[in-house]
C-alpha cells in the first residue's frame, strides 16, 4: 500500500488505527538511533531516511533528483515492513541480525534482501531495531556504496 501524503505526520495519519502506535514506536526508535546526517522524508510513499543532497548533491544513482535511501518504513498490506538498504551491504552485519532476532521474537525471522517484515504487531522487536540502526554511521553507508 502506498500513501500520498506530504509530510510524515499526514503519512500517519492516513493509516489504519491499527498501524499508527506501532508505525510511531518504529519511527521513534529510528530517529532515536539514528546516527547522525541522515534526514526523515517522505520517498516512495514511505516513511524514509535518506542521505540528504546537502551531504551527497550526486542523489541517488538511478534518479539523482532523489536522495540516496537507507532506511524506509511502510504500512503494507499485511504487514509492516522496515527497509534497510544498508544490511545488504554489509554482511556481518545482516548475520548479527539474522543471529539477534530469535532473541527477541519467537516467531520466524521474515525477511528479504533488504526487508524485514513485521506481520504480528505485537512482536516488533524494538530494542533489536535501535540496535540495528546505530551499526552504521554515514560515513560507513557512503563508504560502502563506494561513493
Amino acid at each position: 500500500m502506498q500513501y500520498e501524503a506530504k509530510d510524515v505526520e499526514d503519512y500517519i495519519r492516513q493509516l489504519p488505527e491499527d498501524r499508527k502506535d506501532p508505525i510511531e514506536k518504529l519511527r521513534q526508535t529510528i530517529i532515536d538511533n539514528l546516527p547522525e546526517g541522515f534526514e526523515e522524508t517522505i520517498i516512495y510513499g514511505m516513511i524514509g531516511y535518506v542521505v540528504p543532497h546537502s551531504i551527497y548533491p550526486a542523489g541517488y544513482h538511478v534518479d539523482p533528483k532523489l536522495p540516496l535511501s537507507f532506511i524506509h518504513l511502510a504500512s503494507q498490506k499485511n504487514n509492516i515492513s522496515l527497509y534497510h538498504s544498508g544490511i545488504y551491504l554489509f554482511p556481518e552485519i545482516l548475520e548479527w541480525f539474522q543471529k539477534e532476532y530469535p532473541k527477541h521474537v519467537k516467531t520466524k525471522l521474515d525477511m528479504g534482501k533488504s526487508c524485514i517484515r513485521f506481520k504480528n504487531m505485537n512482536t516488533i522487536p524494538y530494542d533489536l531495531i535501535g540496535e540495528l540502526c546505530r551499526k552504521i554511521t554515514l560515513e560507513d553507508y557512503l563508504t560502502q556504496n563506494h561513493l
